[in-house]
């Protein structure tokens, strides 16, 4: 009953005893509560450093229980002792955290100007992150370009996901659709459906982002190197084009249950019309393949396939009869 007051087991039966029987010595004591002598002056030790026992008045060397009355306010009165000075300590400690922060700030390599925060390094993006999750309350909204994502950047973001969706965030994330032929990807982008969240893909995707409540966005600073870092920013109007983006995108794409089925004799896949068109704009096979997070052998193959479908020689001539039935 009284370990709530750091009173042991042992400490307590031993003390109950003394206060039925005050003129018992250690072997009486260690006869009526079953235990040897030896843990019986353990129990006694501790009892008189806990001010529960004292010496007696009435026998030199021995000991006395002190009423429960007293002894036991004045361990309630040390452990409030101790409770308010760990409530100093932390204010203390709180108040050295504000200090160190503020005082090291300025060696950061991020920096903050009008309401935009350039994060150097995936640490920093990472820490970021992690406060942004933290405060979502409504929504959270990205683009994911590429085909597979790296497993530590899944890894990283799983704790963060799950934590947001376990609140009743909603996270609708936009993949590329080449990512479907990723496994893992794939599989990273069902486990977010189970839980709650929306996914779907699209052929062609705008650069990387994440928009957290449509107040603050991450994006990079250069969508074709990420190790330059991201920009976070809440300035109304930048976001603001940002959410206009991702909804455009997101009414184009595909939810990702849908079947991608194999078009017909006169149609064409969503992902074979923007490979024409980026090749039609004058992109090479390289450049549109980072477009449509695919390799340069895999944009080659699909030509190929393109070219056999229209009977073409060349991609001139495959360009004029994609354009005749209106592909283009």
């Amino acid at each position: 009953m009284l370990e709530a007051l750091g009173l042991g087991i042992d400490e307590e039966s031993v003390y109950r005893e003394m206060l039925a029987s005050p003129h018992d010595g250690v072997e009486e004591l260690a006869d009526r509560v079953g235990m040897p002598e030896s843990c019986i002056r353990d129990a006694l030790d501790r009892l008189v450093a806990l001010g529960l026992i004292a010496a007696s008045r009435d026998f030199v060397g021995g000991l006395r229980a002190v009423s429960p009355e007293v002894g036991l306010e004045v361990m309630i009165r040390r452990q409030e002792e101790e409770l308010a000075r760990r409530q100093e300590e932390l204010v203390r400690s709180k108040a050295a955290v504000a200090r160190t922060v503020a005082m090291y700030a300025h060696l950061r390599p991020n920096t903050e100007i009008e309401q935009a925060e350039r994060l150097v390094g995936l640490d920093a993006i990472q820490n970021r992150l992690e406060i942004l999750t933290l405060e979502l309350s409504q929504e959270c909204m990205s683009i994911i370009p590429g085909a597979a994502q790296s497993q530590r950047s899944m890894e990283a973001s799983r704790p963060l996901d799950e934590a947001a969706m376990a609140r009743g965030v909603h996270l609708r994330a936009v993949y590329q659709d080449s990512a479907r032929h990723d496994g893992p990807t794939l599989a990273y982008a069902k486990w977010t459906t189970e839980r709650g969240g929306s996914v779907r893909t699209s052929a062609l995707l705008p650069p990387r982002m994440l928009i957290f409540d449509g107040r603050v966005a991450l994006v990079p600073i250069d969508p074709n190197n990420s190790k330059l870092g991201a920009l976070c920013t809440s300035a109304p109007g930048v976001v603001a084009s940002l959410v206009s983006l991702f909804q455009q995108t997101w009414e184009t794409s595909v939810p990702l249950g849908d079947d991608h089925r194999s078009p017909g004799e006169d149609s064409i896949s969503a992902g074979d019309r923007d490979l024409l068109r980026l090749l039609a704009s004058g992109m090479t096979d390289e450049a549109a393949g980072k477009r449509l997070g695919v390799s340069m052998r895999t944009v080659r193959r699909q030509m190929a396939s393109l070219m056999e479908r229209l009977n073409a020689s060349s991609r001139f001539e495959a360009g004029l009869k994609a354009a005749h039935r209106g592909w283009l």
